[in-house]
């Protein structure tokens, strides 16, 4: 098994920006980008010292499939994961960009996760305990935790900046923000509906395969429309339906009224919270700076549940 890569370090590209996975690179093309998902693992909005070994790649070919089958719905970033198909200033870091990174079109990022739940639990759990209600929404009385909604539901969250927390905001503020500006009723509704049969889509083809998709989050952004210039055009961008950014359960492991195991960051965020993370500490145990280590048992076991993820959804047999 390699060693986890969790910086890269393309000397003569230009960084654009270092998310809490991505690093993003400028191109001899203007309106390309290059995305590399590095193994970085990030739980509360908090970057951890230690990657995950290969997840960066694991993620690469989740999205890879989810795009090629989703397509339909909407048209995505994608233009190329091949190497040798990317601007020849690039190959010479293959050592770092093979089976982790894409060559995208560059887009105007709606500043909206648009987040479908198809299930109650996580933040929705804990706000409908408090007031029956899901982002202001309200649910029938009696839900039970992992409960499944009466039909899915987008919940949007603000998309923060790095070192920053997403903030869970109303579908009413939601249809009101692009870029820092109001975006309309009109765009959030046509986008929170592709998001909504995006999710149905997946969570039907994951059911099929023995996986139950709880909630996930979609991005989107804009770009020139091919057919009228003065139009833009809708796209899929970022990752999409991988564990990092998805909610997945083992469907013959369902039970109704309790926390569900689960193949995603789950696992991670109930260790830390285990070995003391709380909100305020979260520059490292006690305040000191230095960040959140990951015991290497959680290490593997994080790696081996994004593997058995990856293999259900393609029929394949999970890596070792």
């Amino acid at each position: 098994m390699s060693s986890a890569l969790v910086t890269t370090d393309l000397q003569d590209l230009t960084l654009v920006s270092r998310g809490k996975v991505r690093d993003v690179y400028r191109t001899s093309s203007e309106s390309l980008l290059l995305f590399v998902a590095t193994d970085r693992i990030s739980v509360f909005d908090v970057i951890l010292k230690d990657g995950i070994p290969d997840k960066g790649k694991i993620l690469t070919r989740i999205s890879l499939f989810w795009f090629e089958r989703l397509k339909d719905i909407v048209p995505n970033h994608l233009v190329t994961a091949d190497i040798d198909e990317m601007p020849e200033e690039l190959r010479k870091y293959r050592d770092q960009l093979d089976g982790r990174s894409m060559l995208v079109k560059r887009a105007e990022v709606i500043p909206i996760e648009f987040i479908v739940r198809g299930y109650l639990t996580g933040s929705a759990w804990a706000e409908y305990k408090k007031t029956g209600t899901m982002h202001g929404m309200p649910l029938p009385d009696g839900m039970i935790e992992s409960q499944r909604l009466p039909q899915p539901s987008v919940t949007p969250s603000t998309k923060a900046e790095q070192g920053a927390h997403d903030e869970n905001i109303s579908p009413d503020r939601g249809a009101h923000r692009l870029a820092g500006q109001l975006i309309g009723s009109e765009l959030y509704s046509g986008v929170a509906a592709l998001a909504l049969r995006l999710y149905s889509t997946a969570a039907e083809y994951a059911y099929s395969h023995g996986l139950i998709l709880a909630d996930t989050k979609f991005e989107f952004g804009l770009i020139p429309s091919t057919s009228d210039a003065s139009k833009d055009e809708v796209i899929l961008v970022d990752e999409v339906l991988t564990p990092d950014s998805s909610r997945y359960w083992p469907l013959d492991q369902y039970v109704p009224g309790k926390p569900q195991p689960s193949f995603d960051k789950q696992y991670v965020r109930d260790w830390l919270v285990s070995v003391g993370y709380r909100k305020g500490l979260e520059s490292g145990p006690g305040g000191n700076g230095e960040g959140w280590g990951v015991d290497e048992t959680v290490i593997q076991g994080t790696r081996k549940r994004y593997l058995e993820a990856e293999a259900m959804l393609k029929n394949e047999r999970a890596e070792a």
